[in-house]
């Protein structure tokens, strides 16, 4: 299983990925691959204000529905269009094509509590 070692993560099998102090948002594979095959993705509309470890979105797969929870508070600068119409690409490019919100954060210092990719590792290893 990939973990991408420029990314940071939660908890809640969210990743970020810091871009000229903006942050772009995605789940992980392991995420993924645990809902199994995902038929819809809901996410905030630009201007949307998202808080930490609340929930953002969801994403619905032929198993369940999933909640996705914030990794940091911010504002939504740019929604992921295409997973409206392409919601498969969470399963087939979760860290590429798959990303869902870009966040101009709050605090950009909250990216540092978020787990590295090792400590990332050992988390699902743990699951």
């Amino acid at each position: 299983m990939s973990t991408p070692k420029e990314l940071r993560y939660s908890e809640e099998h969210e990743w970020v990925k810091v871009e000229d102090g903006k942050v772009r948002i995605g789940i992980t594979h392991f995420a993924q691959s645990e809902l199994g095959d995902i038929v819809f993705v809901e996410l905030p509309q630009v201007g949307d204000e998202i808080q930490t470890n609340e929930p953002f979105g969801s994403v619905e797969s032929v198993k369940t529905v999933s909640e996705l929870y914030a990794p940091i508070s911010g504002k939504v600068v740019e929604v992921n269009a295409e997973l409206e119409d392409s919601p498969e690409f969470v399963n087939e490019s979760p860290y590429e094509k798959a990303w869902m919100i870009v966040v101009e954060p709050t605090d950009i210092a909250e990216v540092e509590t978020l787990l590295t990719p090792e400590q990332y590792e050992e988390l699902i290893e743990a699951e």
